[in-house]
């Protein structure tokens, strides 16, 4: 039984070292001018010096390019894909089909991984983009466990599962909270805010509070809830899943390292020693459980209920 490559987002260069020797098998980095919902800003000499030290460590290291491309920007594509092609990254996130086209034109090389967020939801869509070049399909958040296991069953490209942290819900091209200081003419506001991660939108009615991301994209709406499927993972892994994700957008480096952590003991757990995993799953859940804000419940997210429209 082969273990799912366990993939996270770090923060900064930094980190790469140390979610390594948590356990990390790979990681997702990238710039805001080219991916969405990053947990850190890595400019150029920031990917090249991440795919050095993960490579030194035998790690991989992908590259999101996943924003959506208006037609100003499609030319950045042409230079910005050559020059990951030429520090070896070992995988590029797209969603925009400009960038497969602008691959196929100047970095052929490169593996492509497709991910849209949500539109990943059939084995034929999966295998779709498989014929077009991707190597890899990332999984919508809204499926359940059964949906991913026979997407699996019939996948022929590789298949990603968020199995921790938070959800997009909304996404907008401008800058909302931004344009309504503007609009207030409390400009300063705005310079402050980049560094803010604290704001949120209160549902009274429902007692939730929905994260605000702010970057070059738009604005992000987020889940009120985290993701977390520690204690669920048998499934997955019998199905041959071929990377779990736990995306640190909006967290610390420290909270993702932990969570590393207990991820890669249940991992290696549920495909050496499954009698020990089912032994020791509800601890790790407590210990994840311990590590979320007062505001920021788990929960299985979709895995055993129906998406409702």
């Amino acid at each position: 039984m082969k273990k799912p490559e366990l993939l996270v987002t770090p923060t900064n260069v930094a980190d790469i070292e140390k979610l390594a020797s948590a356990g990390a098998d790979a990681f997702v980095i990238g710039e805001q001018q080219f991916g969405l919902r990053l947990a850190g800003e890595f400019s150029r000499d920031d990917v090249k010096k991440a795919v050095e030290i993960s490579h030194q460590l035998n790690k991989k290291v992908y590259v999101a390019v996943n924003a959506l491309f208006h037609n100003e920007k499609v030319d950045s594509l042409y230079d910005y894909l050559p020059f990951l092609n030429s520090v070896k990254v070992d995988g590029v996130i797209f969603g925009d089909p400009a960038v497969l086209m602008a691959a196929r034109d100047v970095a052929p090389e490169l593996k492509l991984h497709w991910n849209t967020e949500m539109t990943a939801t059939n084995w034929y869509t999966c295998n779709y983009w498989g014929t077009k070049g991707a190597k890899r399909a990332v999984l919508a958040r809204e499926l359940n466990m059964d949906a991913i296991v026979e997407i699996k069953e019939n996948a022929k490209v590789e298949v990603e599962v968020q199995v921790h942290g938070m959800t997009n819900m909304f996404q907008s091209k401008r800058s909302l909270i931004g344009n309504y200081f503007e609009y207030q003419d409390k400009v300063m506001e705005i310079e402050n805010r980049k560094l803010e991660k604290n704001m949120i939108l209160f549902d009274k009615e429902r007692d939730n509070k929905y994260p605000i991301f702010e970057d070059e994209n738009g604005t992000h709406i987020m889940s009120p809830n985290d993701i977390c499927i520690i204690d669920e993972l048998e499934d997955m892994i019998d199905a041959g899943i071929d990377s779990f994700k736990i995306d640190g957008v909006l967290k610390t480096s420290e909270y993702i390292i932990e969570v590393t952590k207990r991820y890669r003991k249940a991992i290696d757990l549920c495909v050496d020693n499954r009698d020990e995993y089912e032994d020791v799953k509800d601890q790790l859940l407590e210990e994840l459980e311990q590590l979320q804000p007062v505001n920021r419940p788990l929960d299985t997210g979709f895995f055993f209920k129906e998406t409702v429209y």
